[in-house]
């Protein structure tokens, strides 16, 4: 399982909607409730030189759920963005035009809670109905190709 770990919930309605939270719904949120059935977290940093050529792939992924109809909601895509500011992680956004929540984790909180993991790593948890999740893809590193990795995360969801 992943650990207890809370989100502020954005203030941009465009990504409150995305996760699935109106507008005046909580202003914090566990991963864990983020409606969907498979959360897909990043755990990035501005620096990271990895990340940032990372970026392209990771855009990709999250065009090619958002293209699909039998996707589309019940695949997330978060991310983290370990040791960075609200600014750090917005110049992040805007540059590589990110089109996904990122959130700040400014003192690490969550990068320390993770297991103080290098970056980039992608995390996805399967969200079950009645709340509980677990984690099912666990990885440092870029992944090879959007459509592999998506299959990977299909099939380790059993979304098909």
């Amino acid at each position: 399982m992943l650990p207890n770990i809370y989100l502020a919930v954005p203030k941009k309605y465009n990504e409150r909607k995305y996760l699935g939270f109106g507008l005046f719904d909580a202003d914090s949120i566990k991963i864990s409730q983020i409606k969907a059935n498979v959360v897909i977290i990043e755990i990035f940093s501005m620096y990271c030189p990895y990340c940032q050529r990372e970026t392209h792939n990771v855009n990709g992924l999250y065009q090619t759920i958002e293209n699909d109809p039998s996707l589309k909601g019940k695949i997330k895509l978060i991310g983290v963005g370990a040791g960075n500011t609200s600014y750090e992680v917005n110049v992040f956004k805007d540059k590589y035009n990110i089109s996904f929540p990122l959130f700040e984790d400014l003192v690490y909180f969550i990068h320390k809670s993770l297991g103080e993991v290098r970056t980039p790593y992608f995390i996805a948890i399967k969200i079950n109905e009645d709340g509980s999740h677990k984690v099912i893809y666990s990885k440092l590193g870029a992944f090879e190709g959007v459509h592999q990795f998506l299959t990977t995360i299909i099939k380790l969801a059993d979304l098909r």
